[in-house]
C-alpha cells in the first residue's frame, strides 16, 4: 500500500496543531496517534508504530496535542487533561470535514497523558471512536467516573519495568467497558520491544475498529 505523507497545521482552540497525515485511498481505517510534547516525530523515517498501523491496513495522523511554546511555558501543560480531551475532539471533527477521511472507521493510540485525554474523548463522543489502545500512558488520569463509563473497546498496552503499573493496574480495573490488559514479555532489544508495542496497538484497532466496522458495512 502506497501512502502519501501530507504535513498539516490543524486549529484547535486558537492554536494550530503539528501533524503528519499518511493516506492512500485503499486504508480500511483511521489511526490517530496522539502525542503532547510538543515535538511529534515528523521526520521522513516512519516510526515503527506508524509502520505497523500502515501493515495493518490504516492511515495514521500523528498529531501533538500541544504546541512548542506551550510547553516551553508551562512544564505542566501535558497534565492539563480537559484541554487535551477538546483537542483530540477537535482533531475528530476536522477528520469528519476531510472527504477522504469521513468516512473511515477511527481509532485512537495514545501515550503519556495523552491517554486520560483519549479515554475522556471516547466518553464524550462515543459513536466517534470505534477502538483505543493506551501504550504505557496515565490513563489514570482520566479519573474514576470517565473509567467507569468508557464503553469503547480499550487495550491497556505494560511495558516491562513500567514503573506505573500498579496505578495502571487499578485504573484498568474500574473500566466500565470492553478491555484487555496485555503485558508485553522483555524483548530484550529495544527496536524489537517497540515494535512489539505496536504490535499490539495495530491488531487492538484492527480487531475492534476496522473488522467490526467492515462486517456492518
Amino acid at each position: 500500500m502506497k501512502l502519501r505523507n501530507t504535513p498539516i497545521s490543524m486549529p484547535a482552540q486558537g492554536v494550530w496543531l503539528d501533524g503528519l497525515l499518511s493516506h492512500a485511498p485503499d486504508v480500511r481505517g483511521l489511526a490517530i496517534h496522539l502525542h503532547s510534547s510538543g515535538h511529534p516525530p515528523l521526520g521522513a523515517v516512519t516510526p515503527p508504530l506508524e509502520a505497523e498501523l500502515h501493515a495493518h491496513g490504516f492511515a495514521t495522523l500523528t498529531l501533538d496535542l500541544l504546541t512548542r511554546q506551550e510547553v516551553a511555558r508551562d512544564p505542566d501543560a501535558p497534565y492539563n487533561i480537559p484541554r487535551l480531551t477538546e483537542r483530540i475532539l477537535c482533531a475528530a471533527e476536522w477528520a469528519l470535514h476531510q472527504p477522504p477521511l469521513a468516512a473511515l472507521p477511527l481509532g485512537l493510540v495514545a501515550q503519556d497523558t495523552g491517554c486520560a485525554a483519549a479515554i475522556r474523548a471516547a466518553v464524550k463522543a462515543p459513536e466517534r471512536f470505534t477502538a483505543l489502545a493506551c501504550l504505557d500512558g496515565r490513563a489514570d488520569l482520566a479519573g474514576a467516573e470517565p473509567l467507569r463509563t468508557l464503553r469503547c473497546p480499550v487495550r491497556f498496552v505494560i511495558s516491562p519495568g513500567n514503573a506505573s503499573s500498579a496505578i495502571l493496574e487499578k485504573a484498568f480495573g474500574l473500566v466500565g467497558g470492553l478491555r484487555h490488559w496485555l503485558a508485553l514479555p522483555d524483548a530484550r532489544d529495544p527496536r524489537l520491544q517497540e515494535q512489539l508495542l505496536a504490535r499490539a496497538a495495530a491488531t487492538w484497532l484492527e480487531q475492534h475498529g476496522v473488522a467490526a466496522q467492515s462486517a456492518t458495512g
